[in-house]
């Protein structure tokens, strides 16, 4: 029986990602996001989530998109790094869908720099980026944010 892995569905513009779903808390609707002086471009601001405060993580900056604002139909992704938890700002989530290990093809055998995705699934709606969470913010950005969180 082949091994099968669990990802979240999500997307930006017309392209579709895919999360871990262990990586995954919740999915949220968007809410206003607090600026956070001095937090690392990547991070637009904070919000608070069961009395929680996470910081908002723009996936467009990081994937160089087109910038546009958060509207009232985007979602936030609660995800957890081995750092924090963070809010993914994403335009939709679609779902989770299982796919076979084997089906996934390391970001390796493409590009061996690729950069913030883990990999790549073929699905039969075209092609999955698998986001690699735990790159998604630098050394220096993670401790940017730190030092943000801490003034605020």
């Amino acid at each position: 029986m082949a091994s099968l892995d669990q990802y979240v569905i999500f997307t930006l513009d017309d392209q579709r990602y895919a999360l871990p779903l262990l990586d995954v808390e919740r999915i949220v609707p968007a809410v206003y996001v607090t600026p956070l002086p001095k937090a690392p471009a990547i991070v637009v601001g904070i919000i608070t989530v069961q009395g929680r405060v996470m910081p908002v993580v723009n996936l467009r900056r990081r994937f160089r998109l087109p910038e546009r604002p958060i509207e009232p139909d985007d979602q936030f992704i609660i995800a957890q790094t081995r750092q924090r938890t963070v809010a993914l700002s994403v335009d939709l989530v679609s779902g989770v869908i299982s796919i076979p290990r084997q089906e996934t093809i390391h970001h390796s055998e493409i590009l061996p720099n690729l950069e913030y995705v883990a990999g790549v699934v073929k699905h039969e709606d075209g092609l999955l980026l698998i986001h690699d969470l735990e790159t998604c913010l630098s050394l220096v950005e993670e401790r940017e944010l730190d030092f943000a969180l801490q003034a605020a």
